[in-house]
């Protein structure tokens, strides 16, 4: 299948785009985008993609499920575009890098700027219906997502990943601790930053081990 990805992404992940489960996914996304309000616009599902080439990757952050709200999601996890109102979880993941690195509050949602500088911001499900969390689960993103973690994983070195939450967690449980950084915190939810990303310091402890490893650390 020929899919519309970034060059380098497109070349380590043919493989998946020609597995039969990916033909199905796409027949359902098709339908999804045809039939109802579906985020992100269809143009920007590989958004965190095009955004970061495979070959300048120096970081990963794993979200859940997109934004499912108008206006929202636009294709990086987290990320809001300027002039929608940042969600809960985008505030506590820059309250904590206020707390870690003592940078101001930014006055804007968008995480190009990290994208720019090799962060990989990508959530496990790509697509969701307007209003409707978890749409779009069991589909066969989270297969898709896994190979791009795997690709990462085997193809890479000293990568820093960053797990929040247990889903996350999970989900990343088969990456090699020996050759990359992986660091884990609860997710930042107002549900659960109190119970420990507050204070984890992954944004000061992932620049450590990229500037240990001879890699530019990142301007967060």
């Amino acid at each position: 299948m020929n899919v519309r990805i970034e060059e380098s992404w497109r070349r380590c992940l043919q493989p998946e785009f020609d597995s039969p489960y990916f033909a199905e996914l796409a027949e359902f996304v098709r339908h999804e985008y045809a039939s109802c309000t579906v985020y992100p616009p269809a143009r920007r599902i590989f958004h965190a993609f095009d955004s970061c080439p495979f070959d300048r990757v120096r970081a990963v952050i794993i979200g859940q499920d997109p934004y499912h709200e108008p206006g929202q999601y636009y294709g990086l996890c987290f990320s809001v575009l300027d002039g929608v109102p940042f969600p809960p979880s985008l505030v506590n993941i820059f309250r904590e890098i206020e707390s870690d690195l003592g940078k101001p509050f930014p006055s804007s949602g968008r995480l190009e700027r990290w994208a720019d500088q090799g962060v990989l911001l990508i959530n496990a499900i790509l697509t969701v219906r307007a209003h409707q969390a978890g749409s779009h689960r069991g589909r066969g993103w989270e297969r898709f997502t896994d190979a791009v973690i795997r690709e990462l994983n085997e193809r890479k070195e000293h990568l820093v990943f960053m797990l929040w939450g247990a889903y996350a967690q999970k989900k990343g449980a088969f990456i090699d601790r020996s050759r990359h950084c992986v660091l884990t915190a609860p997710h930042p939810s107002p549900l659960s930053a109190d119970r420990g990303f507050f204070g984890c310091r992954h944004f000061s402890r992932a620049n450590a081990y990229l500037r240990d490893h001879g890699i530019a650390e990142i301007d967060w």
